[in-house]
């Protein structure tokens, strides 16, 4: 088989190859819907502006949660009605009383951890511990919650430490209706704690990012604090960048084991964890095809003159 012959059945492998092969889908457009990092004032509402304020010179945000309190700070009003987001921040503790709890939330109006819509993450110190919280309330008043103590998730206990500066992330996938809550060590990059809840149904109308102890009622103690800074706030939304139409932002770590939840309170009904789906992949883009049907061309052409010279 002489040169030309080789480069042309070289072209058609390659063809077959595309033709066979899916590559990843396309990951769309990414959208911001809010993001301050506390560099300027971010001009937060707060009803404690004593404890709960911005602090120009170290550039974050101070807050000092009570139960019982009814206290709150929250962002402008944020643009969301539907679809895939990503919510991310900085958090480092500097004191968290037994019973007491930093929540930040991604919410409608109301900002009641026991109202939804609502998505919650939390870092509080009771009865099991300086554990991590993802709760979950839907539009429809579902509420889900998963921990990081070993009786709700069925891992290991997992607890956060003082004075260090955590990254924590939540995930919204609508295709799949999963939210996934990590929590990383900032300094070392070292991921701490990562698990998700099943929605069930699609979360809509949220348009503030909140702290505060808003439903939080407490046990009658008082003097019980969640004092720390926040910094880097941000939330980000994928649109499509072929139909116009929302994304998933990205996966849960697919490793997540499948356990059903443990009820930690006898008040408390928990909706049982689901297998994450796999995202679809799609057939090979046109570009790919256009550049291997170029080849091809090319080889037919070479194949030609060689006989020509024959």
């Amino acid at each position: 088989m002489n040169a030309a012959k080789i480069i042309l059945v070289s072209m058609l492998v390659l063809l077959l190859f595309l033709f066979t092969c899916p590559v990843q889908a396309d990951s769309g457009d990414q959208k911001t819907l809010y993001q301050t990092s506390f560099a300027t004032n971010p001009r937060w509402t707060t009803n404690n502006p004593s404890i709960d304020y911005w602090d120009s010179s170290k550039e974050m945000y101070h807050f000092s949660i009570a139960p019982g309190t009814g206290n709150y700070a929250y962002s402008p009003s944020i643009d969301y009605e539907k679809g895939p987001f990503t919510l991310d921040y900085d958090v480092t503790l500097e004191e968290v009383d037994e019973s007491a709890t930093f929540r930040l939330g991604f919410s409608g109006t109301e900002m009641d951890i026991g109202k939804g819509p609502n998505v919650i993450t939390a870092f509080g110190n009771a009865k099991y511990g300086q554990i991590m919280t993802l709760r979950l309330i839907t539009p429809s008043a579902k509420f889900m919650e998963v921990t990081s103590d070993t009786s709700s998730y069925g891992g290991s206990t997992v607890k956060y430490e003082l004075n260090t500066p955590y990254h924590v992330r939540v995930v919204y996938n609508d295709d799949s209706e999963v939210l996934t809550m990590t929590v990383t060590n900032k300094a070392t990059g070292t991921m701490l704690w990562s698990y998700f809840l099943s929605t069930r149904e699609p979360l809509k109308n949220m348009n503030r990012i909140y702290i505060g102890s808003v439903g939080d009622y407490g046990d009658g103690s008082t003097n019980k604090f969640a004092t720390g800074w926040l910094d880097n706030v941000q939330l980000t939304t994928t649109t499509s960048s072929v139909s116009g139409t929302t994304t998933p932002v990205t996966s849960p770590p697919t490793t997540q084991p499948t356990y059903s939840l443990k009820p930690t309170t006898k008040t408390t009904t928990y909706v049982p964890l689901t297998s994450i789906p796999t995202p679809a992949k799609k057939s090979p883009g046109f570009g790919g095809i256009a550049i291997a049907g170029l080849a091809f061309a090319s080889a037919w052409a070479v194949i030609r003159q060689g006989s020509r010279k024959q």
